[in-house]
């Protein structure tokens, strides 16, 4: 019998990973094999009180584990959020993070885990700055639990943090802070309203076509983005017509995490402006890469044939032009319900300049395919907020 997206696997790249239903069962035996014994639990506000987080600290309980919940996480995490997180780390004594719900609560555990010990201030982890000549020791063990299938933060240390001071986002991370465990399990998902799954599902599609773009030679990438985009071309509408499938959402949460390795190699203008806008106006991070998602393949995909080729033979679409698979693009968005501008999300016409400037400084900016001026930069913003797409 050829294998399913439901059947359990253990994965080893590019860390552990626990995939299949019902595998957050075994959380305490994870961290049995891992030496933890006081975890802390991190979640963002949104997810506090949905019923994973309580099974969590009940199976964690049961096994005689010591725990507390931070959940003072914002859709957009902030640093004044983690920098409180951590004093909660070091107040309870404890010895790792488990960061469970969607990005953000799971870019905030991260983030938590950075400064915790390590005695440095966050800004300090700026993905743009030098490394901190720091190893494994300087940060606590780290488990990471999605429970949404979108942003793929659950194998690296990469987390986007709201500079308050600055109303920007960047990018902390150190390449010594891996999870020791990822558990994804697909039941965690059922429960996510459609509108969410839309999101978050449009959210990894994102990753996957934007990591695939960037020009660098990646082989290893490539193959996991492309992969991404077939499974997420197969099961993210299903997810959301059928909220209760498994198996798409099984196939969703390996196309979430796909997406999510692939985009080591860089990502591109639809995360540079969405970075920028969150930042300021606090919009749901897949909601806008969504929203401005078209308006930029437009912009980069008229020079690439073949990838363009590609990547819609991976989705099931046929070799399409650079046209076709815009237009499908904007289809599968149409039937989700996603909105057609930033205007939409309260994004103001007056905003764009400033958040061009913001955008072009974005790390993601500069792994974009093309290379933009402040001017065509604008352009395109101005384009995502009128909603011409």
């Amino acid at each position: 019998m050829p294998l399913s997206v439901l059947d359990a696997q253990d994965f080893t790249f590019p860390v552990p990973i626990a995939y299949g239903p019902g595998r957050l069962g075994e959380i305490a035996a994870q961290c049995a094999q891992h030496g933890i014994d006081r975890p802390l639990i991190v979640t963002d506000r949104g997810s506090k009180d949905l019923p994973f987080i309580e099974r969590l600290a009940t199976l964690l309980r049961e096994a005689g584990l010591t725990n507390a919940i931070f959940t003072e996480i914002s859709p957009n995490p902030r640093d004044d959020e983690v920098s409180a997180g951590a004093k909660v780390f070091r107040d309870g004594d404890h010895d790792a993070v488990i960061g469970i719900g969607g990005g953000s609560g799971m870019d905030g555990a991260k983030a938590i885990c950075l400064i915790a010990w390590s005695g440095l201030a966050l800004p300090a982890f700026n993905f743009d700055e030098p490394v901190p000549d720091l190893d494994a020791k300087a940060f606590p063990k780290l488990i990471t639990i999605p429970t949404t299938a979108g942003t793929g933060a659950e194998t690296e240390s990469t987390g986007m943090v709201n500079d308050t001071a600055r109303a920007m986002k960047y990018c902390a991370w150190h390449h010594a802070l891996k999870p020791c465990v990822s558990i994804l399990d697909p039941e965690l998902t059922v429960g996510l309203p459609a509108h969410l799954t839309a999101w978050t599902g449009v959210d990894a599609l994102t990753h996957a076509i934007e990591a695939y773009i960037v020009p660098d030679f990646h082989p290893f990438c490539d193959g996991l983005a492309l992969e991404a985009l077939s499974l997420i071309g197969q099961w993210l509408e299903v997810a959301v017509a059928e909220p209760s499938n498994l198996e798409a959402r099984g196939g969703m949460l390996l196309g979430s995490c796909l997406a999510g390795i692939a985009f080591l190699k860089g990502l591109g203008h639809v995360h540079a402006i969405s970075h920028m806008v969150g930042a300021e106006y606090d919009t749901q991070h897949g909601l806008t890469n969504a929203v401005v998602l078209p308006v930029v393949l437009r912009y980069n995909l008229a020079g690439l044939p073949e990838k363009t080729k590609r990547m819609s033979e991976a989705m099931g679409l046929g070799a399409l032009t650079h046209d076709a698979f815009c237009n499908e693009i904007v289809g599968i968005l149409d039937r989700l319900d996603i909105p057609k501008s930033l205007g939409e999300l309260g994004v103001p016409m007056e905003s764009v300049k400033r958040l061009a400037g913001k955008a072009l400084t974005d790390a993601a900016a500069g792994t974009n395919p093309r290379h933009s001026s402040v001017e065509e930069m604008q352009a395109l913003i101005e384009t995502a907020i009128a909603g011409a797409r």
